[in-house]
């Protein structure tokens, strides 16, 4: 598995391109709601955990949804519930909230990829989808040949978050 910058030398005319939302896409939002965000205060990537949640399969492609996790006070979860399902073009509402083992999370300390992120008391695991899924898929489908991002280097665009926002 090699990575590279440029992927143009890749290309061939019969390959396809999808861009995936990102769970980053609603962290300003958060942030102007007075929202900690975590994984920004503590200056790291994103905790994201492979879930037991099966993907809808397509063809030759499965595999597990990817999570992203930031921990919220309990207090404030309807807030973050109210401000995300805001942005569904980029992941919307939570998927789950609290009880690790109901999504195959053994370890919180422990993400898949991204640094885990320090959880105090009063905060419950907040998870929402994540754009990460596809390399989920790819491991588990293993296809001839895949061009992905890595986690938390992901498509870059002139749209704004805020344009994002219903």
């Amino acid at each position: 598995m090699a990575e590279t910058e440029d992927v143009s030398s890749l290309w061939r005319d019969d390959l396809v391109a999808f861009v995936i939302g990102c769970s980053f896409s609603f962290e300003s939002a958060l942030m102007d709601g007075g929202i900690d965000v975590r994984n920004i205060s503590e200056n790291h990537n994103v905790p994201m955990y492979i879930t037991n949640i099966d993907t809808n399969p397509a063809g030759i492609f499965s595999g597990k949804l990817v999570v992203s996790m930031r921990p919220i006070p309990s207090f404030q979860i309807p807030q973050v519930v109210t401000i995300t399902e805001k942005v569904p073009q980029v992941h919307g509402s939570p998927v789950h909230i609290g009880n690790l083992s109901a999504i195959g999370i053994k370890d919180i300390s422990i993400p898949d990829f991204g640094e885990a992120s320090t959880i105090r008391e009063g905060e419950l695991p907040v998870f929402w989808a994540c754009g990460v899924t596809p390399q989920s898929v790819v491991m588990n489908s293993k296809p001839d040949f895949c061009i992905t991002h890595a986690p938390g280097h992901m498509f870059i665009t002139d749209l704004l978050e805020k344009d994002f926002r219903n």
